[in-house]
């Protein structure tokens, strides 16, 4: 079993439209595919995630559709926008960049500071 990790801020956006974009999910199910993803190291709060979901919403990086979940009962359905493809690929180029930058830097020994 992995273990649990910080969430960083500013990745919660990055990580709901990457999920998203692997298909149409419901509010629980981008939590749940969130944590799959990232095999259980990252749990999403349903308190920080529904917020992220309307203000991603609002900005027009995704789309939502009401329809019937897996067990019958009515809910939002998100699918990623046009916008939020685009977006997705800005923030993970950054991300990619930042995480390489800080890989160099822990990777430094004592005669190359």
């Amino acid at each position: 079993m992995a273990e649990s990790a910080d969430l960083l801020p500013g990745t919660l956006d990055m990580l709901i439209l990457k999920a998203v974009s692997l298909g149409a999910l419901h509010g629980y199910g981008v939590l749940l595919r969130i944590e799959q993803m990232t095999s259980i190291a990252l749990q999403i709060e349903q308190g920080a995630l529904y917020p992220a979901l309307y203000q991603l919403e609002h900005q027009g990086l995704i789309v939502a559709e009401w329809g019937q979940s897996e067990n019958n009962r009515k809910a939002k359905y998100y699918t990623l926008s046009e916008a939020g493809r685009r977006r997705l690929e800005e923030e993970t180029a950054g991300w990619n960049r930042l995480a390489s930058a800080i890989a160099t830097a822990l990777s430094a020994e004592p005669e190359e500071a």
